[in-house]
Order: C-alpha cells, then sequence, then structure tokens
C-alpha cells in the first residue's frame, strides 16, 4: 500500500525565521509519526527542519532538488532527487503529494501554493510561521474556489488535516 505523501513548503535559509525553523521541525516529526513521506525542496530553512523532525523520529524524508548534484541536498534528505530544472521543480514538489504544509514562505512557496491550489491538493498553512502562510491561511486563492487552504497552529492539527 502506498504511503501518504506531504509536502513541506516555505522559507529558503537565507530568510527562515527561528520560529518558522522551531514549526518546521515540528512538522516533520509529525509526518514521521503519521508515517508518512515527507516531500520537500531539499535545500535549507524550513526544508532541512522539517526533514531533520521527521529523521529524528525515524520518518522517511524526500528533497526534490532544483540543481542537478545531489550535494547540494541537505543531510536530513534520505532520497535525493537531482532534476536540473531549476524553479520549475516547485511544479514536482506540489504535484508528487497528497497534501502540503506551509511554514511561513516567499514567492517560491507561492509557487508551490498556486500549483497546489490548480489541483485542488489539501493544503494547510500555519499561522505564526509568517510569510505567505499568514497571509494565505484560511483563504481561496481565487474566485473559483477550487480550495480554501486551512489554517492552523498546531503541526499535529496540520498533518491529521492532510491525513482526514
Amino acid at each position: 500500500m502506498r504511503k501518504t505523501q506531504i509536502s513541506v513548503i516555505g522559507y529558503n535559509e537565507d530568510r527562515c525565521t527561528p520560529i518558522a525553523k522551531k514549526i518546521a521541525y515540528d512538522v516533520g516529526k509529525e509526518i514521521g509519526l503519521s508515517k508518512s513521506v515527507l516531500l520537500c525542496g531539499g535545500l535549507g530553512g524550513v526544508m532541512e527542519s522539517a526533514c531533520k523532525g521527521a529523521k529524528n523520529v525515524g520518518g522517511l524524508t524526500v528533497g526534490i532538488l532544483p540543481q542537478d548534484d545531489f550535494s547540494y541536498a541537505n543531510k536530513f534528505c534520505d532520497i535525493v532527487i537531482p532534476t536540473g530544472i531549476g524553479f520549475s521543480r516547485d511544479f514536482i514538489v506540489a504535484s508528487s503529494c497528497d497534501g502540503i504544509i506551509i511554514v511561513g514562505g516567499g514567492v517560491g512557496t507561492l509557487t508551490e501554493l498556486t500549483v497546489g491550489y490548480m489541483l485542488k491538493k489539501k493544503m494547510v498553512a500555519i499561522i505564526g510561521s509568517g510569510g505567505i502562510a499568514e497571509k494565505y491561511g484560511g483563504k481561496f486563492l481565487d474566485e473559483r474556489k477550487r480550495i480554501r487552504i486551512y489554517k492552523t497552529q498546531s503541526p499535529k492539527e496540520a498533518v491529521n488535516k492532510i491525513l482526514t
């Protein structure tokens, strides 16, 4: 039976706050405890913190890199997919999951969010993490109302929302 795949999206290393890193770690931990697979962009910031959280509880992590070399992945990625397609990898991160959890984030996160919206993926924004999560949590992205982006402050509740 296929495992549930949950993408964690958010700030890269340059913009990631200590609060967002802590939240991402807790999200990763909850994904690992749920026996789901954590998918992410494989780099630093939210991605690395989430992977670390999942790994610390025995979870499985997948990093989908924009670069064409395995060496760019954070050290907590079990499976590394170096795409060599730059920002286009955001489409893969959003398309390859059953649901998306948003922790902070900037324009790259917004790209993944819009792809998830068009594909009607379950999405949950963690309120209190800043950025894109704050701006779009609890809302639809446009008048078509394809899918509401849920919001919560709880990493456990976010994972449970994806799983139900």
